[in-house]
């Protein structure tokens, strides 16, 4: 814990510039905006956010992604719904050159069919409060707290509000594109109160199987492909438990760091027909710094390898390929003063130093710091309930984390 007397002038005016009522209100509106990845509502949050960031003083970039351009950049990171449009939203407030520090939200969600935000001792529960909604309120009330207190900034603050997180990355991608820098990024994802440095990565998989149709009376004439999988499954489950051996430190706390986890499998057409085609497809952790291409070529070697033990696969071998969207690991430098500022920012608001942690899941994080910007990720809410039927964040968790922004950007841009 430590002792408020201790902030200098321009912290504690910052901090008693927060307004709870506004953030919690902010958090409210955009829960309410159904900004599910593809729809046109997600077009229709940014046009909330760039709307709200002018309302706040900041320069506002808000502008319509080309799509096709984007796709066709060798290092797109890949999309998995059709979007007629697509927005990005940046607000830079205050000073001069490279932003000091950028703080960064994905304002898209996946299905659900919950967007009232509804409030009960506390906590709001719906589609987005969680992942991460609640993030980009703190975030919206960080910048509304330094232009209330009128503090002056050395170097700019920026604020990336981003869509296509969730399958992929398209905004984050498309804003990095456009030349948007900073000299740190902060992710406001929900980590529930710890601090994360570093995500594993993870890749999208589809296995196709083969096998030969007969009548389900004579079965023995053919070959299921989905008794085949039953194979594959076996060397997925092997790969899985190798993969595991000997994770990485940050993250060693977790049961599995790089799980490997089959998500849909659809096979045959007619009950009494013996299948002769099979279609799984699943999710592949990356390990940290692992390069994507020596991921895939470990799964598509025990793949073939698999393959080569039996007989029906060694004249029909599987087809593996690659859909969807591809997320790379990602980790601070060693030593970047982000981490430290970030865990006293988080304990100057009151409380204990958080934990510092990795995350076995995939984010934007990775994207930054390909691009040279040291990041990290701190924010309100628990993953656990991210795209859970009870989504939901503790408002006092969204407060918090507000001040813990607005404190972090005085110091890094003043």
């Amino acid at each position: 814990m430590h002792d408020v007397r201790m902030l200098s002038e321009v912290e504690r005016a910052v901090l008693a510039a927060i307004d709870d009522d506004r953030i919690v209100a902010d958090l409210l509106e955009l829960v309410r905006i159904p900004s599910v990845d593809g729809t046109a509502a997600e077009s229709d949050v940014q046009a909330w956010c760039a709307r709200r960031l002018a309302a706040l003083g900041a320069s506002v970039d808000h502008w319509q992604l080309e799509l096709d351009g984007l796709r066709a950049d060798p290092e797109f990171p890949g999309m998995e719904v059709e979007r007629a449009e697509a927005w990005g939203c940046v607000g830079v407030l205050g000073g001069d050159g490279t932003p000091g520090l950028i703080l960064n939200g994905h304002v898209d969600v996946v299905p659900g069919d919950a967007f009232d935000g509804r409030i009960e001792d506390g906590v709001m529960w719906g589609r987005g409060t969680c992942d991460m909604k609640g993030g980009v309120a703190a975030i919206l009330g960080a910048v509304a707290a330094i232009v209330a207190a009128g503090i002056r900034l050395r170097k700019p603050l920026a604020v990336h509000s981003v869509i296509g997180e969730e399958d992929g990355g398209l905004g984050a991608f498309a804003t990095l594109r456009r030349g948007h820098r900073g000299e740190a990024c902060l992710i406001a994802e929900p980590t529930a109160g710890t601090v994360i440095p570093a995500n594993a990565g993870s890749l999208t998989f589809r296995l196709e199987v083969a096998g030969l149709a007969t009548h389900g009376s004579t079965r023995s004439r053919g070959v299921s492909a989905i008794e085949k999988f039953t194979v594959i499954q076996t060397a997925l489950q092997e790969l899985e438990l190798a993969r595991n051996r000997d994770p990485h430190p940050l993250l060693a706390h977790l049961d599995l760091a790089n799980p490997l986890s089959v998500g849909t499998i659809a096979a045959g057409d007619w009950a009494s027909t013996v299948p002769d085609h099979l279609v799984a497809e699943g999710r592949y952790g990356v390990r940290l710094g692992e390069p994507l291409a020596e991921a895939r070529a470990a799964f598509e070697t025990a793949i073939a390898e698999a393959c080569a033990k039996d007989d029906w696969f060694r004249e029909h071998p599987v087809e593996v390929s690659w859909p969807g969207g591809e997320f790379a690991s990602g980790l601070l430098p060693e030593g970047d003063p982000l981490l430290p500022d970030a865990l006293l920012a988080a304990a100057d608001v009151g409380g204990a130093t958080p934990e510092v942690m990795g995350a076995p899941y995939g984010s934007d994080l990775r994207q930054y710091a390909a691009a040279g910007i040291p990041t990290l990720q701190y924010g309100p809410g628990d993953v656990r309930y991210a795209h859970a039927a009870d989504e939901h964040v503790v408002l006092s968790e969204v407060l918090r984390a507000a001040r813990t922004y607005a404190l972090l950007a005085v110091r890094r841009c003043t």
